[in-house]
């Protein structure tokens, strides 16, 4: 409920009174009824544990984003067909009315230079790039029929996260924490861990509040320095006088937070008390070094660095304490071959190898933990890659893919997942979705789904309306679910 419409529904008659009184009698009204006016009520916490809609198959989200959208023909999704006709001209019917960022003309189709081979009982189809997935393949379901509306990664980013390409909407994670609140008071309720060192492509709005209320919003963590910024007391200032200063702060807050009953001052309240029961919380959770050394090793982590796979380890230990939604975005992979680096073979194999062996070795311990049944893992960028040779580098021994919003692929595992899965399928040579599309707004949908909400009935009212995370889209995809 919105705070003022709570605060008007707790207003007593006296209270009324109380405020709308003037002159004598004003006076004569509070002499009469002496102290027993004060009818100022006590602000909710927001970030307090609430019930969903439904009984949830997941109690928490750990989002694993692979910034600039891995080349899905070259890990999840093969195709012989493109192979067989490797470099011959793109037909025509697939570039008429095609806008691609870097490549015009006809360009000439590429199928993988990797080798894929069926993994698991399941029989899921992975390239040899990911050789750590193949051990846990018959614990992931292979979406390869997802599509999008944005081709360029900040507006398809945004998309993904906050239902829109433009920013000011809240993000997922957000909605998220706004209906759940979070399990432990000393933690926030969403979690963001950046690694290679840059930030996402939509910036800080793929994980802000927008219009809710801020405290709702991701709070950034890093594995190295301080991990939370500016919630260190301040120099000259120890702990009982911050708490001091703080007490008056919230004495100040809280009387507005009577008079007027705005969410932010609730906000500003909630957020003073967070990053000050952090200080103690925070270092405990993010410190690595109490990790018996094979679970370090599992990961390939190296405490006191910035790595994903330290940021998996870490994505583990705050679900563990409590965190209900956990965001990693993991910068480079946007593979246009324009350098060794982004191409298709070493370039790959080597950015690969930074990511399959934690995110498996983050399946195995959870599954140790007995977590893995109620935590959801979401895998995958914010776009997919062109069945063609991207155009700047077409004359080029390096291999890349350009931009492809019209079908690409996405991995989930864990919580109520149907692992050992491929859903959806694309046709022949990857350029549309020929089965079982699944469109952005419907993975939000299942993602919120999962967790026991409606994403019909989860909503925040705003200029006049209410609004919901998949705007006024999405379905359910029953299918990945077991």
């Amino acid at each position: 409920m919105h705070p003022q419409t709570e605060l008007l529904q707790t207003a007593t008659r006296r209270h009324f009174l109380q405020q709308s009184s003037a002159g004598i009698g004003g006076l004569a009204l509070a002499g009469l009824l002496g102290d027993s006016t004060s009818a100022a009520t006590k602000p909710v916490d927001p970030l307090a544990p609430k019930q969903p809609h439904f009984p949830a198959k997941a109690k928490q989200v750990i989002y694993l984003h692979l910034t600039g959208s891995p080349p899905h023909l070259d890990l999840f999704d093969y195709k012989p067909e493109l192979v067989k006709h490797n470099d011959k001209d793109c037909p025509n019917e697939y570039l008429e009315g095609q806008r691609f960022a870097f490549t015009s003309g006809v360009p000439k189709l590429m199928g993988t230079p990797r080798k894929f081979e069926q993994h698991g009982d399941g029989g899921v189809w992975l390239s040899d790039a990911v050789p750590h997935f193949h051990k846990v393949a018959d614990d992931l379901c292979v979406i390869r029929s997802m599509t999008t509306d944005q081709f360029n990664h900040a507006p398809a980013e945004l998309l993904v996260y906050t239902g829109s390409p433009r920013s000011g909407r809240p993000s997922l994670g957000t909605w998220v924490t706004y209906g759940l609140g979070t399990e432990n008071e000393n933690l926030p309720g969403f979690v963001v861990l950046i690694s290679s060192g840059v930030q996402p492509n939509g910036g800080k709005n793929s994980f802000g509040s927008g219009f809710l209320p801020s405290v709702y919003q991701g709070v950034q963590c890093r594995s190295k320095g301080d991990p939370v910024l500016y919630a260190s007391d301040p120099q000259g200032m120890n702990r009982t006088m911050r708490r001091l200063s703080l007490d008056a702060l919230r004495d100040l807050n809280q009387l507005q937070a009577d008079e007027l009953g705005h969410p932010e001052t609730l906000t500003r309240i909630a957020q003073y008390e967070l990053a000050f029961r952090m200080q103690m919380s925070v270092p405990e959770v993010m410190n690595m070094n109490d990790e018996p050394k094979h679970i370090i090793d599992n990961y390939g982590a190296k405490p006191g660095e910035s790595s994903f796979a330290n940021n998996c380890l870490l994505a583990r230990r705050l679900v563990e304490n409590g965190v209900r939604y956990v965001q990693l975005f993991d910068w480079g992979w946007d593979f246009h071959g324009t350098g060794a680096g982004t191409g298709l073979m070493s370039g790959l194999t080597n950015k690969c190898a930074t990511m399959d062996k934690p995110i498996a070795a983050l399946i195995n311990d959870l599954k140790q933990r007995g977590m893995y049944e109620e935590t959801l893992i979401v895998i995958g960028g914010e776009f997919g890659r062109t069945p063609f040779r991207e155009g700047r580098t077409a004359k080029s021994k390096v291999l890349g893919r350009d931009h492809y919003p019209d079908c690409y692929s996405m991995v989930l595992a864990g919580g109520p997942v149907q692992g050992g899965t491929m859903y959806g399928e694309s046709d022949e040579l990857g350029f549309r979705v020929a089965r079982d599309k699944v469109h952005v707004h419907d993975l939000q949908a299942t993602i919120l789904h999962t967790l026991g909400f409606d994403h019909e009935r989860l909503t925040f009212r705003f200029q006049g309306r209410d609004y919901r995370l998949t705007d006024v889209h999405g379905e359910v995809v029953n299918g990945v679910l077991a």
